[in-house]
């Protein structure tokens, strides 16, 4: 009780303009029940403390004054919804309902889809704060399922006819949206449910629409199957309806950017389906020469992401070419790049480096081999 106090105390300075603790990243915890602070006194926050006398000679009476007076002076949806979660942290419950008003009110006249998929993930992370601490957040919840709900009908439109800028600013909505739909659930609130699966069916129409943005359409393509709402057969017919020689190069390229590139974890995708780099290796063996430059910058941007080790392996793969590609692949195996049946020795090989990390005995069931029986040591 006495740190949940202090963390209230903070925000609520923090919320006033008064910056003695900033929050710092937690080790070892990613939960939201922990948090760690740097806190540092400078001569000019007295100065601070001053001028924030004028909403209150309390704490809780100026952040709760504050907190009002910037919800309806607000210039934009996410300015409120960022102030709404910060008001959870700082339990300025007689701040909320304010705070509220002003959130649906903008929530409602605000139509530009770009504005309410930015607002939306704020909102879930005050719902997600909100249920791990107990409060109240059953208005909250309402408003964003409705922000969730008008997003899904108003992107189509919003994705289509972009210039390469605002193509990449738009899948980065799609990603946060995706990211805050994940987090919302299949119902979170009464009156608004299967969100999930209606978000995957607008990810669908995405991806099969010329006349959205090639980045935008790899990107929805690649979120469905990471979801496994897609199958892997299904995967590789769109990249290859994409990459086929009826597509402008630089679209095809926008199409990998967003189904492969950035932080995405697409490096290791290509490294273990063998289908999809092949496709894109094709692909890229058959652009014409006097469009490759166009597409050059946008592939190297889309693989220079890669960690090193991703970019040597992928190297290898094209280099084997696809007779050596497919020799990775035994007969009759279920998944592209890996072995019909178990290799037990490979695998019980590392057991005792396994056991040892775990710090478990012989006795524990992992194996019974010598603790000293360390793969590659020699005893």
């Amino acid at each position: 009780e006495t740190d949940a106090g202090r963390s209230r105390l903070l925000h609520r300075l923090r919320l006033l303009g008064i910056g003695w603790g900033e929050p710092a990243g937690s080790r070892g915890s990613t939960g939201t029940f922990r948090e760690t602070w740097r806190l540092r006194w400078e001569p000019e926050l007295s100065v601070r403390v001053a001028e924030a006398g004028v909403w209150g000679t309390a704490v809780l009476a100026a952040a709760t004054a504050k907190a009002e007076a910037d919800a309806v002076t607000a210039g934009g949806l996410a300015e409120v919804t960022a102030l709404a979660e910060r008001c959870l942290p700082a339990a300025l419950p007689d701040a909320l309902p304010t705070v509220m008003r002003a959130l649906t009110d903008r929530a409602a006249l605000d139509t530009d889809v770009g504005h309410l998929a930015q607002a939306l993930p704020a909102l879930v992370r005050a719902l997600r704060y909100g249920d791990v601490r107990g409060t109240d957040t059953g208005a909250l919840a309402e408003v964003a399922a409705g922000l969730a709900e008008r997003v899904f009908v108003g992107l189509p439109a919003a994705c289509a006819a972009l210039d390469a800028d605002a193509a990449e600013e738009m899948r980065r909505h799609v990603d946060a949206v995706h990211g805050a739909v994940g987090l919302l659930g299949d119902d979170p609130a009464p009156g608004h449910a299967d969100l999930r699966p209606r978000w995957q069916a607008v990810l669908r129409g995405l991806s099969a629409r010329d006349t959205v943005a090639g980045v935008v359409r790899g990107r929805a393509v690649r979120l469905l199957l990471d979801d496994g709402a897609l199958a892997p057969d299904e995967t590789a017919r769109h990249m290859a309806l994409v990459l086929s020689p009826g597509t402008p190069p630089a679209d095809a390229a926008a199409w990998i950017e967003g189904f492969v590139g950035g932080g995405s974890g697409g490096g290791m995708l290509l490294v273990h389906d063998e289908r999809l780099l092949a496709l894109v290796d094709a692909w890229l063996t058959g652009v014409p020469a006097d469009a490759f430059t166009d597409v050059l910058p946008l592939l190297r941007r889309t693989f220079s992401a890669y960690e090193p080790g991703v970019r040597r392996t992928l190297g290898e793969l094209v280099r084997r070419g696809p007779e050596g590609r497919g020799a990775v692949t035994t007969a009759g195996s279920g998944v592209p790049g890996f072995a019909d049946v178990l290799d037990t020795a490979r695998a019980d090989a590392v057991l005792p480096v396994v056991r040892l990390l775990l710090g478990l005995d012989a006795h524990d069931g992992l194996a019974d081999a010598d603790d000293n029986d360390l793969v590659g040591v020699d005893a």
